[in-house]
Parts: structure tokens; C-alpha cells; sequence
């Protein structure tokens, strides 16, 4: 294969992020896959097409089951809020083609499990997008953990603020509907503190949770007159019990003023610590006890130099800093990888299925007022 056909399902703001990867990664692939984007898929006519032509797609299309039944399609891209993730992967499987998802995998556990199974059975390669693993600050604490230097895991503090919900005006839209999002704050921004969790300090066994809605009711989006209910929650908040013995909290929410794309973690051990801020994404704090006495404290590395920090290498020269769209370059960069090696991609659908049993469990605790094992 020297052309690999790539069709994405999707809405306009992760479809904008996901084809800006496609575009820009071929440079840096081998000779031997290249990515061709080659139909985009949305629900009306005039508005996809228009969009495909922005964004470089070489066709528009409307049904997205006679798009991956295509024998000229080989990648599905499914960019689609949760409650189709299912159903489209499920049906790319079986035509045999790979699959990268955006999170969270699914809605519900059993439709996760249903996905991964199908992904399984078909055995192609299946990615989940949690594309903040592939910041190259975020592979930067990765690295050092696991070569010891911050000694044994104690702690893990994430939190994902923003503050783009706080108006009670804002329309009822799918992201504040259950049926269609799965949940709020819960599965949209927290999930990515679950992952990176998961990814830099290990499973989580247990977990005490708590969810809140504050704004309840919000305006239909065909009727500003008419309110509906929301039946998601705005805040999410937990306390969790990792496999390795260490403790964390976990804490999402989509109203906290002030805060546009606030997603940050820390970590300490016992032999260091390390801290990460999305919004200085090009930065990873770090606070080693075998420094001298006099010299002790948090420093920042500038996650810039291309011979020794992940990712960098196809970029800028040092000190010349990475955005937020590099994070999906590098994600297809490694999917696409995976698939000429014939090697499976991390996080796949087995890691959406744990995270997803997290989540689960979050909100049984969030019933039940009680730690809850995942």
C-alpha cells in the first residue's frame, strides 16, 4: 500500500482538528503510506461539502454506512458525538477497515466492550484519540517516571477547567444531553485527567465520586422560548485508589470562570515531583530531592530540544514552541505508523474500555455515596 484512503465522520470542531493532522503529517510518513483525504461525512449536504473544500477533503458525503462500505476507504476516522461511536465503529470493523475514535470510546460500558470486540474479531487496528498523551511534555514525564526518578508514586492531582457553559442563555445543545453526550463535564474534560492517570501513574482500583448540575434547564436550540432540562452534569469530582497504591483526585468542570482550557496535573513521589499545565503546554515542572540542598526546587524545562524530547525532531528548532493541533499530527502520525508496521497503537479500544469502567464507576458512586471498585 503507498496511498492510504481516509474517510472522517464527524462535527466541525474535531473534524477542523483531525484534518489539520492529516494535511500535515504526510511529509514526515515513509514513501510507503501516505494519507489521502479523501471523503468527509456529516449530516447536511451544503454544510459538508463546503466544509470538505475548506479543510481539503476531496469529496462530501451524508451516509456515513455506504462511506465505509467504500473498498476504496481504509481508514475511518469517527468524530461523532458518543452516542454513534458504536454503532460506526462496529460496521467499519466489519468492512475491515482501521478505526481511530475520538473519546470517550463510548456511551456506556457494554458499548465499548461491543466496539472492542468488534475491532478484535475484524483484527484491525483501532486507536482511541486522547491526543494530550502525545504532548511532548506529557511523553517527557512519562519518561522519567518510568525510569525511576521520581522514585514511588504517591500522589495525582489532574484538573480540567473552563468556563465556556457559564451562561444559562447558552442552548440546549447535544453536549447537555444524555442520550446524545453520555454525560457532561464527566465524559468531555475529565476523562482526559482519567487518561493521563491512567497512562502516567497506572489503573485505578477504586474510586469516590461526585457529580453536580448547577444550570439545570437551558433554552431549546428550535425555540429560545422553551427550556429543557439538562441531563448532564456541569461538575465532576473525585477521589480515586490506583492499583500501585497511590492516591489521587481527578476534577473536571465547565464552570469555573476564568478558566479557558485549564487542564493540569501534578504528581509526586519519593523521590520528585513533576507538574504540567496545558495552557503553558511546551513547559514540564520538575522538582528532583537528590539536587544539592541550596538548589532544591520546582525548574522548568522548555520540552523543545529535538534530539533529546519526544516529538520534536519534525518540528521547529529549540525554543520555538508547539500548539494544541500538533498533539492530533502526532496521533495520526503514530496511528498511521502502526498501521504500515502492523503494530497496535496505544490508547486503543481496550484502554477506551477501561476508561470507560472508570467513568462508569464514578457515577455509580456519584448514586450510591460510597467508593465503588471499578
Amino acid at each position: 500500500m503507498t496511498e492510504l484512503n481516509v474517510a472522517l465522520i464527524g462535527y466541525k470542531f474535531m473534524g477542523r482538528a483531525h484534518s489539520n493532522a492529516y494535511r500535515q503529517v504526510g511529509p514526515v510518513m515513509s514513501p510507503s503510506l501516505q494519507p489521502r483525504m479523501k471523503v468527509l461525512c456529516g449530516r447536511d449536504a451544503a454544510a459538508v461539502g463546503e466544509a470538505a473544500g475548506q479543510l481539503g477533503w476531496e469529496e462530501s458525503a451524508t451516509d456515513w454506512r455506504e462511506v465505509v462500505e467504500r473498498d476504496d476507504i481504509h481508514l475511518v476516522d469517527i468524530s461523532t458525538p458518543g452516542d454513534s461511536h458504536a454503532e460506526i465503529a462496529i460496521a467499519a470493523a466489519k468492512a475491515g477497515k482501521a478505526i481511530l475514535c475520538e473519546k470517550p470510546l463510548a456511551n456506556t460500558v457494554e458499548d465499548a466492550k461491543a466496539m472492542l470486540s468488534a475491532v478484535e474479531t475484524a483484527g484491525v487496528v483501532h486507536m482511541l484519540c486522547h491526543n494530550y498523551r502525545r504532548i511532548p511534555a506529557v511523553m517527557l514525564a512519562k519518561q522519567m517516571i518510568e525510569a525511576g526518578d521520581l522514585g514511588e508514586i504517591y500522589h495525582y492531582r489532574g484538573t480540567y477547567l473552563q468556563d465556556w457553559v457559564v451562561d444559562p442563555e447558552l442552548p440546549l445543545l447535544w453536549r447537555f444531553r444524555k442520550d446524545k453526550a453520555g454525560s457532561g463535564a464527566l465524559g468531555d474534560i475529565a476523562s482526559h485527567s482519567l487518561d493521563l492517570a491512567r497512562f502516567l501513574v497506572g489503573e485505578i482500583a477504586q474510586i469516590s465520586g461526585e457529580l453536580e448540575t448547577f444550570i439545570t434547564e437551558r433554552p431549546l436550540l428550535d425555540d429560545a422560548t422553551k427550556k429543557g432540562r439538562v441531563s448532564v452534569d456541569d461538575a465532576a469530582i473525585a477521589l480515586v485508589r490506583f492499583d500501585n497504591g497511590a492516591l489521587g483526585t481527578i476534577e473536571g468542570t465547565r464552570l469555573a470562570l476564568g478558566r479557558k482550557n485549564y487542564n493540569r496535573f501534578e504528581i509526586n513521589g519519593s523521590k520528585g515531583s513533576l507538574a504540567f499545565d496545558l495552557e503553558r503546554m511546551n513547559e514540564l515542572e520538575v522538582y528532583l530531592e537528590s539536587d544539592p540542598p541550596a538548589r532544591r526546587g520546582f525548574r522548568k524545562i522548555l520540552v523543545t530540544e529535538p534530539e533529546h524530547h519526544p516529538y520534536i525532531a519534525s518540528w521547529w528548532p529549540p525554543g520555538h514552541i508547539i500548539g494544541y493541533e500538533h498533539t492530533f499530527v502526532h496521533t495520526v502520525y503514530d496511528l498511521l505508523t502502526a498501521i504500515e508496521r502492523g503494530t497496535a497503537p496505544r490508547p486503543n479500544f481496550e484502554d477506551g474500555v477501561r476508561n470507560q469502567k472508570v467513568l462508569a464507576a464514578w457515577e455509580r458512586s456519584a448514586e450510591s455515596r460510597r467508593w465503588e471498585k471499578v
